[in-house]
């Protein structure tokens, strides 16, 4: 069989299971596959598949079929202008996320030698993007998960910045490292009783640590918020990302922990996401 039938048996498989964007994402797997970018496979549609390559195929459209992340299966996600390797437990960098980095590298355009934390590190995609823009900026990322930690390492190997990083496996409320210009966080925003409402790709598969945000949903924020406060220099930024619908109280929590409210900036789909604030 060759590259284009198997691609297109991959589409009719992913469809039938109610798989959206089945063709690009049988042009993913098969690119996976023959350790190609997906120009190649476009373009090499006759190129003959061993059997090994073949069941290989079939094995990822299958695990596809049944929801698992494209991301998962082929072990990366570009994120900012880098590629991330990503693995179960890890959850997947979004592009919604972007902002924070964007944020921040607006915030910092004329600034140098900065120390930056980052609360919950995962894949480590926000803090490792703005320290490879950033040639003079130090980071540290501390995250509860030992795989994020590992993973993180893995990903500032890749993109040659592991010499300005620290990593800590710690939980929010035990760290105790330094202080610092810059913290950013993406923390578990959502409400415990809405994961069950997310796509099956996420509910199914992806890390419930990563998500869940307690009752009110931002359980995990009001630690975040608090910490930040003690951790902070005076006149740092703060840069917090949030669900849409938490932008008042979360404007409220900050406010109480002695920042100011510079900005709220919301995401490609119109929703409050991203909350700028400065410690007073």
């Amino acid at each position: 069989m060759n590259i284009n039938e198997a691609i297109k048996r991959g589409k009719y498989i992913l469809e039938k299971n109610l798989i959206k964007n089945s063709q690009l994402d049988s042009e993913i797997l098969m690119s996976q596959v023959v350790n190609k970018d997906r120009k190649f496979v476009i373009l090499n549609p006759k190129k003959k598949l061993d059997e090994k390559k073949l069941n290989y195929f079939y094995n990822l459209i299958f695990e596809r079929s049944k929801g698992k992340p494209i991301a998962y299966l082929t072990y990366k996600k570009n994120f900012w202008k880098y590629e991330f390797r990503v693995e179960k437990d890890i959850l997947i960098p979004r592009p919604d996320t972007e902002i924070l980095v964007e944020q921040v590298l607006k915030i910092t355009r004329n600034k140098s030698k900065l120390r930056v934390l980052d609360i919950g590190i995962g894949s480590g995609c926000i803090l490792l993007s703005i320290l490879k823009e950033k040639k003079n900026f130090y980071g540290v990322g501390i995250d509860i998960s030992q795989k994020c930690i590992n993973i993180s390492k893995t990903n500032a190997y890749n993109l040659s910045i592991i010499n300005r990083l620290k990593l800590f496996n710690s939980c929010i409320d035990n760290f105790k490292y330094g202080k610092y210009d810059l913290i950013i966080s993406n923390p578990p925003y959502i409400n415990k009783f809405d994961i069950k409402y997310l796509d099956k790709d996420v509910i199914n598969f992806e890390p419930k640590l990563a998500l869940n945000g307690g009752l009110d949903g931002i359980s995990e924020i009001r630690k975040v918020v608090k910490k930040t406060s003690e951790l902070i220099k005076k006149n740092g930024k703060f840069i917090l990302e949030i669900g849409f619908d938490q932008k008042n109280k979360v404007k409220e929590l900050l406010i109480n922990n002695g920042f100011y409210i510079n900005k709220v900036f919301q995401d490609l789909a119109k929703n409050d996401r991203c909350i700028v604030s400065t410690k007073k």
